[in-house]
């Protein structure tokens, strides 16, 4: 029986794809509903195997989209998975392997160690440690394949699911750490959250005064409960997990150390109906806001940079009841604020 290798699918100079040994087998990028490549056959998109999550709810794209929306970011160092591994059938794995091969092979001007590798790697599951791709038990198993996020593929952690593909019988466990599950359904779906522009109404608005309290608020219309679902079918795999994001509380930054906000710690948490502050109106100038800031000197000719952070509380449900709760992510946006001296005037 041949020793098993690790593999790369990697760029060449002539523009096809090799199999490399020594480091991870990457298996391209997550479903079309973020940006990722859409699925074709089932099996293949060009040289690359895509991932089969599929993500459904408050999701806008790639990471960063132009409409205003943002994405969650994690309180401390946790982050969702770069890499996991899902399932494939034995067709679908045998499709792509000699995809990629008839590819390398045909390609004018590869080098040979392209070809020397890409061959190894298919022998390897044709005729070596594995036999015509285990397609005579096509219906006991499936090959689990390493797949990273595309948005993330530079960083070191989308190279950390380093198993080259390997065969799992159906009902046994799998055998590699992120291996898809509900719950890392959810951590994925943490990342493709998308969050509405935290913009805070103030008053007074046009410009406000030094030593003046400043009203603010959110509007709770926007700043609701939001969801993602992710799910994956392949094989004898069905499940998927719903990520949930409620608002908390609202921080503010007055982006300058002479300032003072309200409440001192500059956290306004969320009201029973779900609003954060409360909106200015008459009569209330003698009043301290709920949420709000006071600026002790003026901006000059400029404007302080006023930072506005919502704080998300997280949890998932999954599929077989499972569930819990992520870290607590945060979104924020920044908005220029004018500070006039008061002017008096003497008679």
């Amino acid at each position: 029986m041949r020793a098993r290798h690790r593999w790369l699918v990697t760029g060449t100079a002539a523009g096809a794809l090799a199999l490399l040994p020594g480091t991870a087998f990457a298996w391209g990028t997550p479903g079309a509903s973020n940006g990722g490549k859409k699925e074709t056959s089932g099996t293949r998109d060009g040289s690359t195997l895509v991932s089969k999550v599929v993500y459904s709810g408050s999701t806008s794209g790639a990471r960063g989209g132009g409409d205003g929306r943002g994405a969650l970011q994690p309180v401390g160092d946790w982050s969702p998975p770069a890499c996991w591994y899902e399932p494939r059938s034995a067709e679908q794995f045998r499709d792509y392997v000699e995809g990629v091969y008839e590819e390398t092979i045909n390609t004018p001007g590869q080098h040979s160690y392209a070809k020397q590798s890409v061959g190894m790697f298919r022998d390897d599951y044709k005729d070596g440690t594995y036999k015509n791709y285990n397609l005579d038990k096509k219906d006991e198993g499936s090959f689990w394949v390493a797949v990273r996020d595309e948005d993330r593929r530079m960083e070191p952690e989308a190279q950390a699911c380093d198993k080259p593909p390997f065969w799992v019988e159906n009902g046994d466990p799998v055998p590699a750490e992120n291996a898809v599950t509900p719950e890392v359904l959810a951590e994925l779906a943490y990342n493709r959250v998308r969050l509405p522009a935290v913009e805070v109404t103030l008053r007074p608005e046009a410009a406000t005064k030094v030593n003046l309290p400043t009203w603010a608020w959110l509007d709770r219309t926007r700043f609701t409960e939001t969801s993602v679902t992710a799910s994956i079918a392949v094989g004898g795999l069905n499940i998927q997990a719903t990520t949930t994001a409620r608002p908390v509380s609202l921080r503010l930054e007055p982006g300058t150390p002479d300032a003072e906000t309200y409440p001192a710690s500059g956290e306004c948490t969320i009201d029973a109906d779900g609003s954060i502050g409360e909106p200015y109106a008459q009569g209330k100038a003698d009043l301290t806001p709920p949420c709000g800031l006071k600026y002790l000197r003026s901006s000059d000719n400029g404007t302080f940079t006023l930072r506005a952070t919502i704080t998300w509380d997280i949890s998932w449900t999954g599929t077989g009841g499972a569930g819990g709760d992520l870290p607590d992510g945060t979104f924020g946006n920044d908005q220029a604020v004018t500070v006039q001296e008061i002017q008096a005037v003497n008679r």
